[in-house]
């Protein structure tokens, strides 16, 4: 007992503790204390909590079975894990990831996306083929509409205006959109094969399909269209199995993962052309960029690994052992979307 002041001052000194005047202890979180990268284990029922500094597994929290894909909540408190097979959703805190409750009834959230005003909550039902759209009104999510689509609703878009919900059709190879005011589907398209994510552009001009089935990238002209079903205007090569985008934060970017290739693609969104290229082993899947645009951080499906690419030197720099079919990865200190 005669030592502990001079243990909690210590502390302090490492922005562990804070000492009152009263003598008293408190924590405080560290500033500079980086934001965990978050993997989602799809046959582990799991979620791998990575430190980006040490690059090390510091965690696994346990979420219901198949967890794919994640989501920030609009208020940025809360990230959504979508649990496909146990219909619910895990909420956890970005930034300490300790899971803050969990949300069940949401029938095979497979794929999920908030609308940019912040009002819509969507999930495509990836096994049961219907997309369903939900009001949030900052806590809760309300069911306003289940809408039947085609075979296997696979990834989700909004555009800017939160009017529209754009979806690829993975096993009927099909684009589709749905208006969010009538819940209703408003055109389709045909695409080729096996469409997974979608990207569209900042303006709501483009939007660009990965085909898992293929070696490519689809661009359909949306402005063109005005609102009705948009035509092919481009196919970009990238490589085989174009699978999963993310925006490279500056604006005129964006990636696209090759998971048959082992590759991934930089797309420049004004000349839709391929300027670059990263090799990324073992199956290349979801992908986020960090804060400051220097590394790429890619879920290896098939070698169950987090791997970490250096974008100056476009050579691997980290890899991390995770849990079985990584997946979705994220993390709060990322790059601009």
């Amino acid at each position: 007992m005669f030592f502990l002041p001079r243990v909690l001052a210590g502390l302090a000194l490492f922005g562990v503790l804070a000492v009152s005047p009263q003598g008293a202890a408190a924590q405080i979180p560290a500033a500079s204390a980086p934001a965990p990268v978050f993997v989602l284990n799809s046959l582990d029922d799991s979620v791998s909590v990575i430190n980006p500094q040490t690059w090390l597994e510091t965690k696994r929290i346990d979420t219901g079975k198949q967890p794919h894909h994640l989501y920030l909540t609009p208020d940025e408190k809360s990230l959504i894990v979508a649990n496909a097979l146990s219909d619910s959703l895990t909420f956890i805190d970005p930034r300490t990831a300790e899971v803050q409750r969990t949300v069940r009834g949401i029938v095979d959230p497979y794929h999920l996306r908030f609308s940019p005003d912040m009002k819509w909550f969507v999930t495509a039902a990836n096994r049961l083929n219907h997309i369903d759209i939900y009001r949030w009104d900052g806590s809760n999510i309300t069911l306003v509409k289940r809408v039947t689509t085609s075979r296997t609703p696979s990834h989700l878009w909004i555009d800017s205006k939160s009017t529209t919900v754009y979806s690829t059709m993975q096993d009927s190879d099909e684009l589709v959109a749905l208006d969010l005011a009538t819940q209703s589907v408003k055109w389709r398209v045909k695409t080729g094969s096996l469409p997974a994510d979608l990207y569209g552009t900042p303006n709501d001009k483009l939007m660009l399909v990965a085909l898992t089935g293929s070696d490519a990238v689809e661009v359909y002209d949306l402005a063109a269209a005005a609102g009705n079903a948009p035509v092919r205007v481009k196919l970009i090569k990238t490589g085989l199995g174009a699978h999963a985008f993310r925006s490279f934060g500056d604006q005129r970017h964006v990636l696209v993962s090759n998971r048959v290739a082992n590759s991934i693609s930089k797309i420049d969104l004004q000349t839709l052309e391929v300027v670059d290229r990263f090799e990324a082993p073992g199956g290349p899947d979801c992908i986020d960029v960090g804060l400051n645009g220097k590394q790429i951080f890619v879920t290896s499906r098939w070698s169950r690994k987090l791997t970490v690419i250096d974008v100056a030197t476009r050579k691997v720099v980290n890899q991390v052992n995770v849990g079985k079919s990584p997946h979705g990865v994220w993390t709060l200190d990322h790059a601009p979307r």
